[in-house]
């Protein structure tokens, strides 16, 4: 879940087309979209309206998803989403998303259309950050379950250890 309080580092999921099992929905995802194409446009905002909606009202839980899941769980969906927040209060939002963009587009292969990324974000922020989470989405990502569901969704519910380095912090 998007609101959880626990940090994962779990290893990355299997390279795009190399399917781990052929039951997954999320391989067959991957499989379909070639690495090198985003799966839709930046103006495809139709083609998705809760996606849309999310991003119009709560532009802070799109970005905060999207990071958490580009960041493998090394951040939160909570923390990504308040830095946004705070980021939007000085209405620099879009640097902070231009930056999730570009390792979007790096951990993916995918290609710096239609401009380049700080334009993208500068012009059409929206969009943007509705494009990333459709990708993502595409991709076979459970958005509301962050990155630890997704990867023990794609585990096949096989919950991960804790790391016992993070549980000696507390």
């Amino acid at each position: 879940m998007c609101f959880s309080s626990k940090q994962s580092e779990q290893p990355p999921p299997p390279p795009e087309g190399q399917p781990t099992s052929p039951s997954l929905n999320a391989t067959a995802a991957s499989i379909l979209i070639p690495p090198s194409q985003w799966s839709t446009g930046l103006c495809g905002c139709c083609s998705d309206v809760s996606t849309c909606c999310l991003t119009y009202w709560c532009p802070c839980v799109t970005f905060g998803r999207s990071a958490e899941i580009v960041d493998m769980g090394a951040t939160t969906c909570e923390l990504q989403g308040i830095l946004y927040f705070i980021m939007s209060a000085s209405q620099f939002a879009w640097v902070y998303g231009w930056i999730y963009r570009f390792k979007m587009r790096q951990r993916y292969m995918l290609p710096e259309e239609p401009c380049n990324d700080c334009l993208v974000h500068c012009c059409c922020h929206a969009c943007a950050l509705c494009q990333e989470y459709r990708e993502l989405k595409h991709r076979g990502f459970n958005m509301s379950l962050g990155w630890r569901g997704n990867m023990e969704r794609r585990n096949h519910g096989i919950t991960m250890p804790p790391n016992p380095l993070h549980e000696m912090e507390r």
